[in-house]
């Protein structure tokens, strides 16, 4: 099987839905499997009737007919966003998207209770937001590692009994430390868990091990490798692994490790939806993009001139990529640059100023560590390099790796590569 990870090397938004349609079209996908992440993911994909669909928990491959979405147990799973866009991919024509998808019942679930307690932290931190998504995935993660043996899981859903319990103490803990919460009562969502529980197939994790050997698989990522929970810029990040390390423990629990290519994607501009750093963030760069634009929790979408120095930071801190894709190619003029390196105006060690080409990774966990690097960061200036003839050749050659995919708009016809060529004649990438 040509199994294939996909992940983004920025801060999200670089196109991994599109990336991930893409080789749904060109290939014979049984599944394509969500591995971290929750409801806050945002993945757009545009077919060439028109039709678009801005993925959340189903897999960015749905459009394509039979191929299949697993939600593993790292996805935080939201039941009730789930039946939202379900509604709306049967509005664009896709009627059968509950009936492909599977959801392992070890999972979290993401409650309206977890919601509340999220925007509420996050409103109350002010001017100092994070630029949360306010979607309470982040508040369910949280949860579950303050009470795993109480925090409800999908596998809950089929027993009312146990999720009536559960989600009474969620709310009740909550309420006693943020005060009322904006969410229902408990004996109003229990319905919805109900339902969810006769529509959909919950599994264990043998599904998996049985479907990554029945056909070709598809890992999607969700978010950013720079937003990652341990080695981001913290506080500005997401509490998800975003690397590929969620996808190689399937993988090797099916006995299956080493057997599926890496796939880093990027943008040729550098961009973040939120607050936190961007280095190379650019006002002057004459860029929107139709699908990120400014909401009331994350604020609005930023742009920057291609940041070499944080994407190879990300490679590094994911373990490298046997290829890279590169998006959004359409937006790649003279005014659009490449950073190598930053220029370093005030130290926080002693030493003088001077530049910095590479960001050191440090070991998981570290927060203080990626705290004074997020402030290092926050007081650094780009040095912009050429607006190169060749985009996929310099950023080949900045970051180390090969450019195996280009795209120059948003539906998979209008991508090119190495990649695409082996993808359709039915072999992996050399």
């Amino acid at each position: 099987m040509n199994h294939v990870m996909v992940v983004d090397l920025g801060y999200g938004d670089a196109g991994k839905g599109t990336v991930v349609d893409l080789l749904c079209a060109t290939r014979q996908v049984h599944t394509v499997i969500r591995f971290n992440g929750g409801a806050q993911a945002a993945h757009n994909v545009v077919l060439r009737d028109g039709r678009h669909h801005t993925f959340a928990q189903f897999g960015a491959g749905t459009f394509r007919p039979g191929v299949r979405t697993h939600l593993a147990r790292h996805v935080v799973v939201d039941p009730l966003a789930l039946a939202a866009e379900a509604d709306h991919l049967a509005s664009v024509g896709v009627p059968d998207a509950l009936d492909r998808l599977t959801v392992d019942g070890e999972a979290l679930l993401a409650t309206p209770y977890h919601r509340a307690a999220n925007r509420a932290r996050e409103i109350a931190r002010g001017a100092d937001r994070h630029g949360s998504c306010g979607l309470g995935v982040g508040e369910a993660v949280a949860y579950g590692l303050a009470h795993p043996d109480e925090a409800p899981r999908v596998a809950d859903c089929r027993r009312p009994a146990v999720l009536r319990r559960r989600l009474t103490a969620l709310r009740d803990r909550l309420t006693a430390e943020l005060g009322p919460l904006d969410a229902p009562p408990v004996e109003d969502c229990l319905p919805a868990y109900a339902a969810f529980a006769r529509r959909v197939a919950i599994v264990d994790r043998t599904w998996l091990a049985s479907a990554l050997r029945e056909g070709t698989c598809v890992f999607e990522g969700a978010q950013g490798v720079l937003l990652d929970e341990w080695h981001g810029f913290h506080p500005y990040t997401t509490w998800s692994t975003t690397t590929f390390a969620n996808a190689e423990t399937l993988l090797a629990e099916a006995g299956m490790a080493g057997t599926a290519q890496r796939l880093g994607v990027l943008r040729t501009t550098t961009t973040r939806h939120g607050p936190g750093p961007l280095v190379t963030e650019d006002a002057a760069l004459p860029f929107t993009d139709r699908h990120n634009g400014t909401n009331p929790w994350q604020g609005r979408f930023r742009f920057g001139h291609f940041d070499a120095v944080a994407h190879r930071y990300a490679l590094e801190v994911a373990g490298g990529v046997d290829g890279l894709a590169l998006t959004h190619l359409d937006l790649a003029g003279p005014e659009l640059r490449i950073c190598r390196r930053y220029e370093e105006l005030d130290r926080l060690v002693p030493g003088p100023a001077g530049d910095l080409d590479r960001l050191v990774p440090g070991p998981a966990g570290d927060l203080d560590r990626q705290a004074a690097l997020t402030q290092r960061l926050l007081r650094a200036r780009p040095v912009l390099g050429e607006s190169p003839d060749d985009w996929p050749a310099a950023v080949s050659e900045a970051l180390g790796a090969p450019v195996v995919l280009t795209s120059r708009g948003p539906t998979a016809e209008e991508k090119e590569g190495p990649l695409v060529n082996a993808f359709c004649m039915g072999r992996a990438p050399a």
